[in-house]
């Protein structure tokens, strides 16, 4: 992880400083990501096999998680770890409870009356991607807004490992969120199943959930295609930035820093900070770290690609973070609320030195499916009404009509739309001869 002086960087510098380790490759990701997506749509299930077996190195008679799979899974997970999943959904619902829209019903004139109904989308497409690491977290953020926006139909698909198996804590965390429709497809590939339907995947109307930069190109991919499915948003490998003065603690930093960079080779982490002696404390903790924990590899490859970053002054590293729009960013900042107001771009922010990432990934009760690569300058994390569609309703009365209606006739008339302008006054033209 390499240190670098802002101040000393010009423009491109700069740029290069803060470029995510998987821009290099998109090109090639989405020419192979157009491919897989093809091939499924055309042939299906035995696409879905032939990628399995390509991809997960098992072949696949059947996709379909059974009942016994489900009750095999129960069984091998303790006690423990059932418990603490059934704390994250109750807490992760909670929170999510709070985010339902109410009805909204006004007159915006006399005789004019505007609404806004809600109504859930069904079906959805539930994406948990598995790779070196199962997510049943990923279930919980999913099915619980699913579940609570009243989505009727809730389709889960996650890779299977090389015995041809979801993982079990997957196929807990989806039994204790009600949802029991799930397969054992990963990739792009399932991306496609879920856009397009096979024999045996449903047809979703939207597509939900994380992944790597295949995932991602694919939920893209397909979302741009009228016949295909809509995507949540861009969430791609995860990335975390740590802003932090000199009073920061240098362990809890890289704990911070690694806790990210052991997803996968593609994650990337982020030291923004004012105190160079921190920076290189940090790095040295780093190195005592690393020697305690199992996925070494992993971590090799994701901190090659991270960065120290030391700026002038606070103000300049709040600067950085927007410029960067980081999925997860830390605070670890004296008066970390005294910054909140000038953070504009970031998926999901942690505050103070008793807020670790791990909290909101699990059991906050926030979301952790966040925008990644930057995308977090437009898109906001994971929420209950991306599950729901908010529909307008508008009535006129005859007095709302007369008194509106010229006005929608000039704004019509403006833009030269005399079809518009003649369907409200032919109906004016009525009410002005009913009237005499």
């Amino acid at each position: 992880m390499r240190i670098l002086d802002w101040q000393e960087l010009d423009e491109i510098g700069r740029g290069a400083a803060l470029a995510r380790p998987t821009q290099e490759m998109r090109a090639t990701v989405a020419a192979s990501v157009r491919d897989i997506v093809a091939h499924v749509r055309r042939e299906g299930d035995p696409a879905l096999a032939h990628y399995t077996e390509r991809f997960d190195g098992v072949r696949l008679e059947q996709f379909a998680v059974s009942a016994r799979e489900f009750a095999a899974a129960r069984a091998a997970i303790s006690a423990r770890h059932v418990e603490a999943l059934e704390r994250a959904i109750e807490n992760v619902q909670t929170f999510h409870a709070a985010q339902l829209p109410q009805p909204l019903e006004l007159e915006t004139m006399p005789g004019v009356r505007c609404e806004r109904i809600v109504r859930a989308i069904s079906p959805v497409g539930l994406y948990v991607p598995a790779g070196s690491a199962p997510l049943p977290s990923t279930v919980v953020m999913l099915a619980v807004p699913a579940r609570l926006a009243g989505c009727s139909r809730r389709v889960l698909c996650t890779p299977p490992d090389s015995d041809g198996a979801a993982h079990p804590a997957v196929l807990v965390a989806a039994q204790l969120c009600s949802v029991d429709t799930v397969f054992k497809v990963g990739g792009a590939q399932a991306i496609a199943a879920l856009a397009y339907g096979t024999q045996s995947v449903p047809k979703v109307a939207k597509i939900f959930g994380p992944g790597n930069a295949w995932v991602t190109a694919a939920k893209q991919f397909v979302a741009a295609d009228p016949e295909g499915a809509a995507c949540d948003l861009p969430a791609g490998p995860s990335e975390v930035l740590v802003l932090a003065d000199e009073m920061a603690r240098a362990d809890f930093v890289a704990a911070d820093l690694l806790a990210q960079a052991e997803h996968d080779a593609q994650a990337q982490a982020v030291l923004v900070t004012t105190s160079r002696a921190l920076a290189e404390t940090v790095l040295r903790e780093l190195g005592v770290q690393c020697r305690t924990l199992t996925r070494q590899g992993i971590l090799a490859h994701s901190l090659a690609a991270s960065r120290c970053i030391v700026v002038p002054d606070l103000t300049v590293g709040v600067a950085v973070v927007n410029r960067y729009a980081p999925e997860h960013l830390i605070l670890a900042v004296r008066e970390p609320r005294r910054w909140l107001g000038q953070i504009d771009s970031a998926g999901s922010i942690f505050l103070g030195e008793w807020t670790p990432e791990p909290m909101g990934d699990y059991c906050s009760g926030t979301n952790h499916v966040l925008p990644t690569y930057g995308y977090a300058r437009a898109y906001s994390g994971l929420s209950t009404l991306d599950f729901i569609k908010r529909i307008t309703v508008q009535e006129l009365s005859r007095e709302g009509l007369q008194a509106l209606g010229p006005v929608a006739s000039a704004l019509a008339e403006l833009e030269g739309l005399d079809a518009h302008a003649c369907a409200v006054e032919r109906r004016l033209a009525v009410l002005s001869s009913t009237a005499r």
